[in-house]
C-alpha cells in the first residue's frame, strides 16, 4: 500500500482542548445508576454505597464534566423526587425507558460521587424544560447552589449538604426536537421556553454556562433549521448549542462505519455555519460553541427491536442497551475521538454516553466483577494524552470506496502538543486486510524520540472484553516506529488504534 502522510507544525494550530472535551454521561436508564456505579451491599461499595471498583476505573478513564441525569430520563423528571432521605423518596414510573425509579440515588449522591472521582470531575446538570419549565429551573438552581438563608438552601443543609453544589454548567433540556422525547417542542416553542429559562437563571447569577438543545441527529428532517430558530430566540442568552450522534454499521456495511467520523466532522462544521449564521445576522461578535454532549457507537436497531417487541414491563434497572464492543467498534470510537479533537476551537464540551453499562467503556455484573470495554482503552488515552494544542493535520492518504460517504481516507489522524513540547499523534487505519505506511514531517518542532507507540488491533476484529474473558482485548506496543532527522516513520496495524508520543 501506498504510504500515508502529514506535515505538523507549531504555527498551525486548531485550538486548545477544554477538559470537558472527555466529559461523560450518567443517566438513570438500565443499569447506568443501580447496580452500576450505585450498589449498596456489593463487596466493592463504600460506605456511601458507591462501587469502589467502578471508581477506580473511571478515574483511569479520565472523564471530566458528567452530564445528569439525562437523556431522555430528565423530562419527566422531578429533581424534588431526588433530595431528602433516601427512604422517603418516591418510586416513580419513567416514562422514556419504562421503568420503575427507586430515587434512591439523586441529587446529593451524584455530587458525591463527582467529588470522590476527583476535582477533574465536573456537573454538568440537565434541567426538565419537558413536562416542566422556568419555575422548577429556578427552583433547583436556588436549591443546589444558593449558600444560604432562602427556604431552599436551608432544605439542602437540613438534608446534609451545608456547602453548595456549585453546578454551573446547565442543559436546557434535552433532544427537545425528538418526537420520542416527553413534553417534545417544535423550535419556535422550545427557544422560547429556553430564553425565558436562560434568562431568569442569569438573575439568580450572570455566570452560569447554558447549553441550548441542538438536533438529535444531523438526519432529523429539522437539521439546521430547528439551531436557527433556537439560536434566534437565545444567542445572547446561552453559551453552547448541543449535537446528539450515534453510529453502528448498517446492513452490513462495515466499510462505512469505519469512516462514521466523515459524518461526525461533517455535523461539526455544519452547526458551526449555521451558529455563525446567526451571529452574524445578529452583528454579534460572540461565538457559540458546540456541546457534543451525547456521541458514541450504539447499535440502536437492537434498541429498536426491543422497544417495538412490548417486553419492557416497569421493572427497576433492567438490563438495558448493554452493547458489547468489539474491536472494530473500539477502531470507529477512536476516529470518533479524533474528529471531536480535529474540532477542538469550537467543540469545548463532549460527552461519551454513558458511563457504566449502558452503552459504556466500563461494565460491571451485579455482585461481581467490573471490567473494561475495548471502547475505553481510546477514550483513556485521548484523555491523558490529549491535552494541548491540537496541530492542524491534513492528511495525504491512500483512499477507499464507501457506500454512504463515498471516497475517504484510510487514514484518520490528529495531532496534540503538550505545554512542555511534548507531541501525542493519534490515529486510525480504516483498512480491515492492509497495514498503512505512514511518514509524518516535523517542521519547527524540537523532539528527537519516539516515547511510544501502542495500538489497539486484533486478528479477529470481533475480538471483545466480557465477563468471562475480561481482558481478551487490550493495547500493544509496536516495534519499529522511529524519528529520524525530522521525519516520524510507522506502520499502522489494519483496523487499528493507534497513539505514537514523541519527546
Amino acid at each position: 500500500m501506498s504510504t500515508a502522510r502529514f506535515t505538523l507544525d507549531p504555527a498551525f494550530t486548531v485550538g486548545k482542548v477544554d477538559p470537558r472535551l472527555f466529559g461523560s454521561f450518567v443517566e438513570h436508564l438500565g443499569r447506568c445508576v443501580y447496580t452500576g456505579i450505585f450498589e449498596p451491599g456489593h463487596p466493592a461499595a463504600d460506605e456511601d454505597g458507591i462501587r469502589t471498583d467502578v471508581l477506580d476505573l473511571v478515574r483511569e478513564l479520565g472523564v471530566t464534566a458528567i452530564r445528569y441525569p439525562g437523556g431522555n430520563f430528565v423530562s419527566g423528571y422531578k429533581w424534588e423526587d431526588s433530595v431528602g432521605p433516601a427512604e422517603d423518596r418516591p418510586r416513580r414510573l419513567d416514562l422514556a425507558w419504562r421503568s420503575t425509579e427507586t430515587n434512591r440515588f439523586g441529587l446529593s449522591e451524584y455530587i458525591a460521587f463527582l467529588r470522590k472521582i476527583g476535582p477533574q470531575a465536573e456537573p454538568m446538570m440537565a434541567l426538565n424544560l419537558g413536562t416542566r419549565g422556568v419555575a422548577e429551573a429556578l427552583e433547583l438552581q436556588e436549591y443546589a447552589n444558593h449558600p444560604a438563608g432562602t427556604a431552599l438552601s436551608d432544605l439542602r443543609a437540613a438534608h446534609g449538604d451545608k456547602d453548595p453544589f456549585g453546578i454551573k454548567l446547565w442543559c436546557l433540556g434535552n433532544e427537545m426536537d425528538g418526537p420520542w422525547q416527553t413534553g417534545h417542542k417544535t423550535a419556535q416553542e422550545y427557544g422560547r421556553t429556553a430564553a425565558e429559562t436562560a434568562r431568569a437563571m442569569r438573575q439568580i447569577d450572570p455566570g452560569v454556562e447554558l447549553v441550548a438543545c441542538g438536533s438529535s441527529s444531523q438526519s432529523m428532517p429539522t437539521f439546521a433549521a430547528w439551531e436557527a430558530t433556537v439560536l434566534e430566540e437565545t444567542y445572547d442568552l446561552v453559551d453552547y448549542i448541543s449535537l446528539h450522534a450515534y453510529y453502528q454499521p448498517e446492513d452490513g456495511d462495515v466499510d462505512s462505519f469505519l469512516a462514521s467520523a466523515v459524518d461526525m466532522e461533517s455535523f461539526i462544521e455544519n452547526v458551526v455555519a449555521t451558529a455563525d449564521h446567526i451571529g452574524a445576522k445578529l452583528k454579534s461578535k460572540k461565538k457559540i460553541n458546540l456541546s457534543f454532549d451525547e456521541w458514541n457507537v450504539w447499535y440502536i436497531s437492537k434498541w429498536h427491536e426491543i422497544e417495538n417487541s412490548g417486553a419492557r414491563d416497569w421493572a427497576e434497572a433492567p438490563r438495558l442497551l448493554e452493547d458489547n464492543y468489539s474491536v472494530l467498534d473500539a477502531v470507529v470510537f477512536g476516529s470518533l475521538l479524533i474528529a471531536l479533537l480535529r474540532h477542538a476551537d469550537r467543540v469545548t464540551v463532549a460527552c461519551l454516553a454513558q458511563l457504566v453499562n449502558v452503552i459504556a467503556p466500563i461494565m460491571t455484573e451485579p455482585g461481581g466483577p467490573a471490567w473494561r470495554q475495548t471502547t475505553f482503552f481510546p477514550f483513556a488515552q485521548a484523555s491523558r494524552y490529549g491535552r494541548g494544542q491540537v496541530l492542524d493535520v491534513r492528511v495525504d492518504s491512500p483512499t477507499y470506496e464507501t457506500k454512504k460517504y463515498g471516497e475517504t481516507d484510510l487514514l484518520h489522524a490528529t495531532a496534540v502538543r503538550a505545554e512542555d513540547g511534548t507531541v501525542t499523534v493519534f490515529a486510525v487505519n480504516r483498512s480491515r486486510t492492509e497495514a498503512l505506511p505512514l511518514e509524518v514531517a516535523l517542521n519547527a518542532l524540537d523532539l528527537t524520540e519516539v516515547v511510544e507507540h501502542s495500538a489497539l488491533a486484533d486478528a479477529d476484529p470481533d475480538a471483545r472484553n466480557t465477563l468471562d474473558d475480561p481482558e481478551r482485548v487490550a493495547l500493544h506496543t509496536v516495534e519499529g516506529t522511529a524519528l529520524r532527522d525530522g521525519t516520524l516513520t510507522a506502520v499502522l496495524e489494519p483496523l487499528s488504534w493507534n497513539v505514537i508520543r514523541l519527546a
